[in-house]
């Protein structure tokens, strides 16, 4: 018998389990490494998400101020409703006649030294004005006057009601010329009478930001401004508009409103973010009025 012929088989045998070992290893080894970099994608995968989800929720977060900015702003806007864009230091400019208007100032916007001291003196005051004296809204408006126009947008456009056009005239009363509804030019020459007599230096200084300005209160598709009737009038002080919503008020601006008080208007400073320079015919005087027969036409 041959000894090398009885060897083969088990070197065959032997060298069938090494390649075999070696080959569990080699699959092993591989499977780790997949499982491996498997895991490596999962981890970058999970953290990519959590990164775009937290980008996500801010970007959700910084929309839902946007809206909450938006809000307020137009807010903002209808409360500068009866603004009517005007010339200064008391020059009149029909609506579309294509000439400049005095801008509005920003809010917070303010080049008066003594704005600090006004807007204390103001918190303190605001309560003592407007007493028995109620804003018009838009339906006693209607009723009393009709609508100014057919159509309107957010722009001063001419009123267009041959009742009151009719209704409608321009002076020149004192330092200001201004058009507005009869009776309200005659008040506010009482007004600016009065206030000559007791403080002429002010008087000499008052200008006008506009009267009539037929138009929708900004921020609003329905609302209409009382502008549009020729019953309001925003008025400045030395060609410089009252900061809008700043708590204080031009000194000149709080003695007009007593004496506007006493003809029966209303001063913006009452509204929840006031506007000092706006002043307008309340409710209780138009009713008066109509029924006196001063808005009816001939």
């Amino acid at each position: 018998m041959n000894p090398q012929g009885n060897l083969i088989a088990p070197i065959i045998v032997a060298i069938g389990v090494i390649i075999a070992a070696i080959a569990f290893a080699v699959v092993t080894t591989l499977l780790e490494q997949a499982d491996s970099g498997a895991d490596l994608r999962l981890t970058r995968l999970e953290a990519t998400l959590a990164t775009e989800t937290a980008a996500r929720l801010r970007l959700e977060t910084e929309l839902g101020t946007a809206k909450a900015d938006l809000a307020q702003l137009r807010d903002d806007l209808s409360l500068v409703a009866n603004r009517a864009p005007g010339p200064p230091t008391g020059q009149f400019v029909a609506p579309g006649d294509g000439q400049s208007v005095l801008q509005l100032p920003d809010e917070g916007e303010t080049d008066d030294p003594t704005t600090e001291e006004l807007t204390e003196q103001m918190k303190l005051a605001k309560a003592r004005f407007n007493k028995g004296i109620t804003q018009p809204n838009n339906k006693i408006m209607m009723a009393l006057l009709g609508p100014p126009r057919d159509s309107y947008n957010t722009d001063c456009q001419p009123v267009s009601s041959a009742r009151l056009k009719a209704l409608l005239d321009t002076r020149t009363i004192g330092p200001i010329k201004v058009t507005m509804v009869r009776p309200a030019l005659e008040s506010l020459q009482r007004v600016l009478d009065r206030l000559n007599a007791s403080d002429p230096d002010i008087y000499a200084k008052v200008g006008t930001a506009g009267a009539i300005c037929a138009r929708l209160i900004r921020g609003s598709a329905t609302a209409v401004s009382n502008h549009s009737w020729g019953t309001a009038i925003d008025l400045t002080l030395e060609g410089q508009l009252d900061p809008f919503a700043d708590g204080g008020t031009q000194f000149g601006l709080l003695i007009l409103a007593e004496y506007f008080n006493d003809e029966g208007w209303f001063w913006g400073a009452a509204y929840n973010r006031e506007d000092s320079m706006h002043f307008e015919v309340g409710a209780e005087t138009l009713q008066a009025w109509a029924a006196a027969g001063q808005l009816a036409t001939q």
